[in-house]
């Protein structure tokens, strides 16, 4: 049985360059949340030269919105949204310094790019996980965009988040038989 690889956030470049698709991996650290709506708003703040509402080089976002957290609790279940919905504003988080997204799903062909060329990587977990991922969430908070209800973004402090590199740097995918 393989080893998995034990990541601490903010990532490096030459970190997400090491990884090949199909590596299990334990992300530990702060990672971000944010969904459709907030991924438009940052990328409109890109467009508009303002500053983001977190550091962003070296980041992970983890593409969820949670339900509300049970007494005792810091998050509700936490599973991941279909990654494909992002596709239209990752490159550009990705050309900002994003290492690292995780999500369920296919990425498009300018997103695979853009991990090529700027050293991304995204990460798969599992669907239908939820509350079992909500396990490795110790801490959370609303950094921004709170209007969004669950689709705010959120800073998560994680222990040992299992995923498996879906995309690595190289365009290498666990999606296709060419890699």
């Amino acid at each position: 049985m393989k080893e998995k690889k034990k990541l601490t956030t903010p990532l490096s470049e030459a970190c997400i360059r090491s990884l090949k698709a199909g590596d299990e991996v334990l992300i530990n650290g702060v990672i971000y949340t944010a969904r459709d709506q907030a991924h438009k708003r940052l990328c409109t703040l890109i467009d508009k030269g303002g500053k983001l509402p977190f550091e962003i080089e070296g980041a992970v976002i983890y593409f969820v919105g949670p339900t509300p957290a049970r007494p005792g609790r810091v998050i509700g279940a936490a599973g991941p949204t279909t990654s494909s919905r992002m596709d239209g504003f990752s490159t550009k988080l990705i050309a900002k310094g994003l290492r690292g997204m995780i999500g369920k799903g296919y990425r498009g062909p300018e997103v695979i790019e853009a991990m090529k060329e700027y050293g991304a990587a995204h990460f798969a977990s599992i669907g239908g996980a939820g509350a079992l991922l909500s396990k490795c969430i110790v801490k959370s908070e609303i950094v921004a965009y709170e209007d969004l209800g669950t689709e705010a973004i959120r800073r998560l402090e994680v222990v040992d988040l299992p995923v498996t590199v879906a995309y690595d740097a190289a365009g290498g995918s666990v999606y296709s038989t060419d890699s």
